[in-house]
């Protein structure tokens, strides 16, 4: 830095001649020094104003700062050219309901067929030993399926806002980023996948007061295992997508989560049936198979957590970011035990094809919501300030579909999407003779309105909890998607329910329920 800074172009306002001051000369050279303000008074002794032009030495956390702010503002008169910098990405914010309806299609409906090909895996493989010796294995479907809410999705929005604001622009963050999130995804995913374990064999036995210890072990094996290589393989996926996507100029937040599901439910899926099918031909002949594989996937957590915890980007996360997931998978858990009450019963047989699919769309519908959400208050500050943009109060319905807010126009496009989507998936799962239900006129008025009816409920709470978390002080990409997506989960599988045992009480036999 030179100590004789250079000369610039004295700033007129107010009819009075301003110095522009270097921030530089504001300081001693050690930068521990501030100049006197009497360096700065006029030949009166009158104070003079100064503009402070903030010095190049903090290059990036300018920029960083510039892009909130240049975001935040949703201003159009942007279009100065004389900067030296380099071009920013454009605000994900400025969006038409045709844009954000045309970049969240593709992704949507790769994740729809995902889930119909999802729910008819689940229709084949609920016939195989382990599941109907197992029974406890359905109740770690929606728990594990919904992993990819309360860990990839999760995933996905911290990213997809990560990248938004500029902390992915250098190979150094970037590395930083990808490191940090996927040791800590499978420091969730061992803890949560145990969890859900324990919890699939409490939800078994309580109900037919009988408990098997070869069981219990097979359930941790399956659903550790299985967690674990799903999460792995997911949040490489995910990396790549949320940097494939700001090099096309696509908003992440639109393409990210859905994709994360599109592939993440037959995933999940396929590693619960293969290994757990796999584990339960080794109970008879060797026993010890089951605890190896616990103690395998277990004995690594502390790798995974040494190297999350010297990782600044998720090192609070792996401290506070429990009580989501853990809470998510114990509601994911109540579906899966109503998927399984609902799937032995024979005048339920159908349900199996269709849970994931009405489960997984409004996961993927409010993941999307609530990622664009939480990225637009990341614009305007920090989770915990005040802001007009982060209301406290609890908002209506009206504000939450039916204002002009940009939150509001995503909201009504993803409402829209899903009386189409679910259309093409039903006509997909008929074509292909899933199930055992066919598709009559009632049987789909019964299903749109309870797929309807979630998505509302979804898109209202995640205007509400978005908010709320912001408010305090809580990062909704890490807080909100597990919650929202376990409550579709729930949501779902219990309307679902609902729908079929009332289809079966007025006795639609022209839709073969049960059959």
């Amino acid at each position: 830095m030179s100590s004789k800074p250079e000369q610039k172009e004295p700033h007129q306002a107010n009819g009075a001649v301003l110095p522009i001051v270097p921030v530089e000369c504001l300081t001693s050279p050690d930068r521990g020094q501030l100049v006197e303000p009497s360096d700065f008074l006029g030949p009166d002794g009158d104070g003079v104003e100064v503009v402070v032009l903030e010095s190049r030495a903090n290059a990036k956390g300018v920029r960083e700062e510039d892009a909130l702010l240049e975001n935040g503002s949703q201003s159009n008169e942007s279009d100065d050219t004389s900067t030296d910098r380099g071009p920013e990405p454009a605000s994900p914010l400025k969006e038409t309901s045709f844009s954000i309806g045309l970049q969240v299609l593709f992704p949507f409906l790769l994740a729809g067929f995902g889930t119909v090909a999802a729910g008819m895996v689940l229709d084949i493989v609920q016939h195989w030993d382990v599941f109907k010796y197992v029974t406890e294995v359905f109740i770690l479907v929606p728990a594990l399926l919904g992993l990819k809410g309360n860990l990839e999705m999760t995933l996905a929005s911290r990213l997809s806002t990560a990248a938004n604001i500029g902390q992915m622009d250098t190979p150094k963050e970037l590395w930083r980023m990808i490191t940090g999130n996927m040791a800590l995804i499978q420091v969730q995913a061992t803890v949560v996948g145990f969890l859900a374990s324990i919890a699939a064999v409490i939800f078994g036995w309580i109900p037919d007061g009988h408990f098997s210890i070869d069981h219990a072990v097979l359930l941790c094996a399956s659903s550790v295992a299985t967690a674990f290589i799903a999460s792995l393989v997911l949040g490489m996926i995910m990396i790549g997508v949320i940097i494939g996507s700001r090099k096309m100029g696509i908003n992440p937040d639109n393409v990210a989560t859905p994709i994360a599901a599109s592939l993440g439910d037959l995933i999940t899926l396929a590693l619960l049936s293969g290994i757990s099918w796999g584990l339960y031909k080794e109970l008879e002949s060797k026993a010890y198979v089951n605890p190896l594989v616990c103690a395998f996937f277990i004995a690594l957590l502390p790798i995974w957590i040494i190297i999350a915890k010297k990782n600044a980007a998720t090192r609070e996360v792996l401290y506070s970011g429990w009580e989501p997931v853990i809470i998510a998978m114990a509601i994911s858990s109540v579906g899966g035990l109503i998927l399984d009450r609902t799937v032995s019963d024979p005048n339920f047989a159908g349900m199996a094809v269709f849970t994931p699919v009405i489960n997984g769309v409004g996961g993927n519908l409010v993941a999307v919501q609530a990622s664009r959400i939480s990225t637009y208050l990341h614009m305007s500050g920090m989770p915990g300030e005040s802001s007009e943009t982060a209301p406290r109060k609890c908002p209506s319905p009206c504000s939450t579909f039916f204002s002009s807010d940009v939150n509001s126009r995503s909201a009504r496009v993803l409402f829209l999407l899903v009386v189409p989507g679910h259309l093409v998936f039903l006509y997909t799962i008929s074509s292909m003779q899933g199930g055992h239900t066919t598709l009559t006129l009632i049987f789909i008025v019964f299903y749109m309105t309870a797929a309807l009816l979630q998505v509302l409920i979804l898109l209202y709470i995640a205007d509400w909890m978005v908010h709320w978390m912001w408010g305090r002080d809580l990062d909704p990409d890490n807080f909100s998607i597990p919650y929202l997506t376990a409550l579709g989960d729930l949501i779902g599988t219990g309307l679902l329910a609902l729908s079929f045992h009332i289809l079966w009480l007025i006795g639609d036999r022209d839709s073969d329920v049960g059959d």
